[in-house]
């Protein structure tokens, strides 16, 4: 597709880690314009060698007050945009367009005492800027991280949420947050063995989180492949957490990745 230039900048990469064969973060430079609230993605564009620009849009890791810019990415196989993506280097060109979107924010709940982070794969991403933003620390009684990953190596970003209840501007609110992690496919000690679904269906879930679900308390973000999101939701439907929509208050936000 073709996108104005006076919508995007032109950034530089300054660090690329490679987590796992299928997983990658990339960190740029930050236009000092840029502007966006934790949770929300934007679309990133490389130049192929033709000339033409291939986009796509990335949550952003990082947090709002970071000077740069840090996204989490599949390696999608044959795919146009990530098989260019997963080639850069330190120093190579990446255009950021200026306009951050997206609705998985924390305004979607003007209220709540429990809040509920469900995120698979590269899903994980908006909920790591969420947790590095003031925001979610003062606004809640208790914050429960869960990621959901195939096997051992894709859980990304270990020492960042290790590390994150001790930061200094956090003012001894570190307590508020617990972290679950999920795999699927291999028993890892110190991380749960099923799916998502499963263990809210049969409050495996909760026992873990040592927290109840339920619609007085209880915010809910997922953020994840679409599978996962249609059947979490049917989940949670059933414990009545509906959705969050700007016409009718609800417990449950959503962000689809694939």
């Amino acid at each position: 597709m073709t996108v104005s230039e006076e919508k995007f900048t032109r950034q530089t990469l300054t660090e690329v880690r490679s987590w796992s064969p299928s997983l990658f973060s990339l960190r740029c430079t930050r236009d000092a314009g840029f502007r966006f609230r934790a949770g929300q993605f934007v679309r990133l564009g490389v130049r192929k060698a033709s000339g033409c620009i291939v986009w796509r849009a990335y949550s952003v890791v990082s947090a709002p007050h970071d000077d740069y810019l840090e996204f989490f990415s599949i390696v999608v196989p044959g795919g146009e945009f990530t098989s260019e993506l997963s080639r850069l280097r330190s120093g190579d060109e990446l255009l950021v367009e200026k306009q951050a979107t997206g609705f998985l924010t924390l305004d979607r709940f003007p209220d709540g005492r429990d809040l509920w982070l469900i995120g698979t794969g590269t899903g994980l991403a908006p909920f790591l800027s969420i947790l590095q933003d003031l925001e979610a620390w003062q606004r809640f009684e208790r914050i429960v991280l869960v990621y959901s990953a195939r096997d051992r190596g894709e859980l990304a970003y270990q020492e960042l949420i290790a590390e994150l209840p001790q930061r200094e501007w956090l003012e001894g609110a570190g307590h508020k947050l617990q972290y679950i992690p999920l795999v699927t496919r291999e028993q890892v000690p110190g991380a749960l063995h099923a799916r998502v679904t499963t263990l809210i269906e049969n409050g495996e879930l909760e026992r873990a989180a040592g927290l109840a679900l339920e619609p007085e308390h209880s915010r809910i973000m997922l953020c994840g492949n679409p599978q996962m999101i249609e059947d979490t939701r049917a989940a949670l439907k059933a414990r009545n957490l509906n959705l969050a929509l700007t016409r009718r208050p609800g417990q449950v936000a959503v962000e689809n990745y694939w």
